[in-house]
Order: structure tokens, then C-alpha cells, then sequence
């Protein structure tokens, strides 16, 4: 039996991301189940990577109950960080190259090696280097938002781009520390790392371990998006969006007007 066309989906969705220009939905038409959509993935990242992008990361997605329930699914999962999705803290991005782009605030984290194959680093040995408040941006290449969970594998876990604060060691109370979203310094969401599977250091582990399923291991100076500490808020033209993280301080972007 012939499987799914990975290179072929690729390339729609990458041209969807380069164009801004939202697509249906791939998986039921075209077979496309949470295996192959990881291979999807990889070929899609791989079309950045020909391009002189490089991996600086990894992120994980769907790792509150807000966020399955905002986007209808049910499952933890990752996808990568390339460094043309960074934007430094305080920068601007231009939304007009997003089809509809979506903020959430997040914890970050810092390796300073790589960690061995079965290490628990949400124990935090030395692997962990630092941690600091994130803004990730998502944008699912889909309309509406909506997909599948193949689909949003697929699409890279709607990774558009990505903020980090300050690095600082890692507090006492990780699993519990309160959150914000400010938008135009007023509050959009409140919430906390608890939200994060309950402590962002099980997204961690979650996400060496199922990275590791297709052979892919976390390296030294990678950063780490745990994931969102509440639901996402759409980033409008001209807005100033801010994350504060107790404990850990804040992070911030402009979206040009």
C-alpha cells in the first residue's frame, strides 16, 4: 500500500507559510495519519534547513487542558525551532506575514548539553543550563484555525515564531509559579506553569522522550518551549504584547502596525 505523499505535503504547507495563505485540511484527504505526519514535519523543516535555516530548538504543543479544548485535541506533541523564527526580546515582528497569528506566553529553557538517551532531565541535573518567560506565535497554515491532530503534526505544531526573556536559574516552585498575557498592558490572560502538564520539567522529559521516537535528540545551546501557560489570544496589527512569569521576569514584542 502506498503511503502519503510526504514531500508533496510539505510543499503545500510550506508554500502556505511563504505566501500566507491559509489551506484545508490535509490529513483526510490525504491518508495522513500522527506517523506520517511527523514525517511530514521533518520534510517541511527540511525545506527551511535547504534554505540556510538552521535548528535551534524544539517546542512542544497541546500541553494544557485550554489549549486541547481550544483547538479540539487531546494529545501532548513537539515540533522544532528554526532561528529565523526568533525575534529578540522587545522586537517587532510584522503580522501582515502570518495568516492568522496567535500569541501565548510560555516557559523557556536553556540546555547546556546534551541529554543522554533515558536521562530525566526534569530533574534538573546539569543539562538544564537556565529558564526564562516566553512568547511563542503560532499560526496554523490551516483555515479557521482548525485541524486534526496529523494535520497540526504536520504543519510543524503551527510554529510561526518565537520570544525569550531574561535566563535566570531555575526558581524553587517551577510547577506553580503565576502567569500573565498583557496586550496593550492590559491583562488578555492569567494563568500558571502548572497548566504546563502540570510542571513545565514533565514537558521537557515529554519532549526528549517523544522527540527521540524519530530519532531526534536535544542539543547543547538548544532552547526548549515547554508550552502554553494559558490560551493563545490573537496578535493584532500595532499590538504590544508582554509575558510576566513570577519569579522569572518578563518578555515582550511588538506586531508592526
Amino acid at each position: 500500500m502506498i503511503g502519503p505523499d510526504t514531500a508533496g505535503i510539505a510543499e503545500r504547507l510550506g508554500e502556505a507559510a511563504d505566501t500566507a495563505t491559509a489551506i484545508a485540511q490535509l490529513a483526510a484527504e490525504t491518508g495522513l495519519d500522527v506517523d506520517a505526519a511527523y514525517g511530514v514535519q521533518t520534510a517541511l523543516i527540511q525545506r527551511r534547513l535547504d534554505r540556510g535555516e538552521r535548528l535551534v530548538g524544539l517546542k512542544m504543543g497541546l500541553t494544557s487542558k485550554a489549549k486541547m479544548a481550544q483547538v479540539g485535541v487531546d494529545e501532548v506533541i513537539w515540533g522544532r525551532l528554526t532561528d529565523t523564527m526568533r525575534i529578540p526580546d522587545g522586537g517587532t515582528l510584522d503580522p501582515t506575514k502570518f495568516i492568522h497569528p496567535r500569541v501565548e506566553p510560555e516557559v523557556a529553557f536553556l540546555l547546556d548539553r546534551l541529554p543522554e538517551p533515558g536521562e530525566c532531565v526534569g530533574d534538573f541535573t546539569d543539562a538544564v543550563r537556565a529558564v526564562a518567560p516566553a512568547i511563542e506565535v503560532i499560526d496554523s497554515r490551516y483555515a479557521n484555525f482548525t485541524f486534526s491532530l496529523p494535520d497540526v503534526i504536520a504543519d510543524n505544531t503551527s510554529a510561526a515564531a518565537f520570544t525569550i526573556g531574561a535566563w535566570s536559574p531555575v526558581p524553587d516552585g517551577l510547577d506553580n509559579l503565576g502567569v500573565l498575557l498583557e496586550i496593550d498592558g492590559r491583562v488578555a490572560q492569567v494563568g500558571s506553569t502548572a497548566a504546563i502538564l502540570g510542571d513545565p520539567r514533565r514537558a521537557l522529559d515529554e519532549g526528549i522522550r517523544l522527540a527521540g521516537r524519530h530519532g531526534v535528540r536535544l542539543r547543547e545551546g538548544w532552547v526548549f518551549l515547554a508550552g502554553a501557560a494559558t490560551a493563545a489570544v490573537p496578535l493584532k496589527p500595532g499590538a504590544h504584547v508582554r509575558a510576566v512569569v513570577e519569579h522569572l521576569g518578563t518578555t515582550s514584542l511588538r506586531a508592526a502596525a
